[in-house]
């Protein structure tokens, strides 16, 4: 099972969350893609959908000794999400991790701007939401989003991955109203190991998708 690209994977995804809207569970649904990677997948959803786009911009809480490993997750003002299990495995505290926290919130804000300009996000109030990204490994970005969206009072909060592993899924499912992905494929190392094309996605890419979204909608 691999994926040819992130673009196929948005498509095939967009099929199962066409038949939730035809089983009327996607009430005026407005798609936010987890930028960068999950843009690609989102725009094809939002296009089935006939749906507004946009991002929510998630940054990851990195090990002080390994900034790649994710330790933790930061969505707008609210606070930090930690994995609690990764914490206690390194013997970190929240404590020692506010300057990652501080830088990533910097760098959130300042992709905010980059992304959305002066314009503000979407109002979800009464509506579905449709969280897109291209894969969960640990699912701590995803929950933090999660967590955010809930707070702009949507009605439903939908999660919508192409591949994600057994571990992420059980968590991100406790906190959505539904999970929808294409691949649950075990043993599960990373994201872009199910991807034939796992090009990284850059900001132009993203603005130029926004843009253009914003010019159909």
């Amino acid at each position: 099972m691999l994926l040819r690209n992130r673009t196929e994977a948005g498509r095939e995804l967009a099929a199962r969350l066409l038949d939730l809207e035809h089983e009327g569970r996607l009430k005026d649904p407005v798609v936010l893609a987890l930028p960068r990677g999950g843009v690609p997948v989102a725009v094809e959803i939002a296009a089935a959908l006939g749906a507004p786009l946009d991002v929510l911009v998630v940054r990851k809480i990195g090990a002080p000794f390994n900034p790649e490993l994710g330790v933790g997750a930061v969505a707008g003002e609210a606070p930090p999400l930690y994995d609690r299990r990764t914490l206690a495995m390194l013997d970190l505290t929240e404590e020692r991790l506010g300057p990652a926290v501080a830088r990533e919130r910097s760098e959130l804000h300042r992709r905010e701007a980059l992304y959305r300009g002066d314009r503000p996000m979407p109002d979800v109030r009464g509506r579905t939401v449709v969280l897109v990204d291209d894969g969960l490994a640990t699912g701590v970005t995803a929950r933090a989003a999660l967590r955010a969206v809930r707070g702009m009072e949507p009605a439903d909060v939908v999660m919508a991955v192409p591949v994600c592993s057994r571990e992420a899924a059980e968590l991100v499912a406790a906190e959505s109203d539904d999970l929808v992905y294409l691949h649950q494929p075990r043993p599960f190392s990373s994201v872009g190991q199910w991807y034939l094309d796992f090009d990284q996605v850059g900001d132009d890419e993203v603005i130029r998708t926004l843009t253009a979204a914003r010019g159909h909608g």
